[in-house]
């Protein structure tokens, strides 16, 4: 199996050299940018599997480069900060981030977050590859959502999210076990993913997304996926 081409995407060269060096130790195949501009260049030409891209960088920054880079790719893309604040966190994630670290941080944690953002899920059993109620029709096997005759377009941790509750319809899911089920092992306290990536799937399939009739929240609990009979 050929290893994971990542791109690193940091105006600052020492940080890019020390993640290279990670990297590289690990057999991944290391590509770097040092702007939003120039890592869009290399996206459009390049196979890569994995962006690891700085918020805080001059002109186009983070956030802008990650919008555009979702708006026509399924990469996975980890966010880098020197701030930790929530809503930093949420800002990211709601550019269309699969993760987010904060600055300084060490290899085992920076491997264990890369790992987790390129693992997918299994797919399902052959007997269970579409699922349709109402409006919506998810076909697991092409990774596709289609509402209301239109597709729905999902990035990856959204659609394995999605697939995560249509397998574990009308009962509570509480927060950790999504976590681990659709992240990884190593998460469990990241509660704010769950409001976001939730947040959008509802703007992508329910209705009244204020008011939703499917993926519904648990309090104090988790989410249910109410199907209908």
């Amino acid at each position: 199996m050929p290893s994971a081409r990542i791109m690193i995407v940091d105006d600052d060269p020492q940080i890019r050299r020390v993640l290279r060096t990670a990297l590289v130790a690990q057999d991944y195949e290391v590509v770097d940018a040092r702007n939003g501009e120039e890592a869009l260049e290399k996206i459009r030409d390049e196979r890569l599997d994995l962006v690891i891209l700085d918020m805080n960088m001059p002109r186009m920054n983070g956030l802008e480069t990650c919008r555009i880079i979702r708006s026509s790719s399924d990469i996975a893309i980890i966010m880098l900060t020197v701030r930790n604040a929530e809503s930093d966190k949420v800002e990211a994630l709601d550019a269309g981030a699969d993760d987010y670290m904060t600055k300084p941080f060490g290899s085992p944690e920076l491997l264990a977050r890369i790992r987790a953002a390129l693992r997918r899920s299994p797919q399902l059993s052959s007997d269970v590859q579409v699922v349709r109620f109402d409006d919506v029709e998810i076909n697991f096997n092409l990774r596709r959502v289609i509402v209301e005759n239109r597709e729905a377009r999902l990035t990856p941790k959204e659609f394995e999210l999605l697939q995560y509750m249509v397998t574990h319809p009308n009962v509570p899911i509480p927060h950790t076990k999504l976590l681990q089920s659709v992240w990884g092992p190593d998460y469990g306290d990241e509660v704010e993913y769950l409001r976001v990536f939730m947040n959008q799937l509802r703007k992508k399939i329910e209705k009244n997304p204020s008011n939703p009739k499917y993926l519904l929240t648990e309090p104090w609990v988790g989410y249910r996926l109410h199907l209908p009979e």
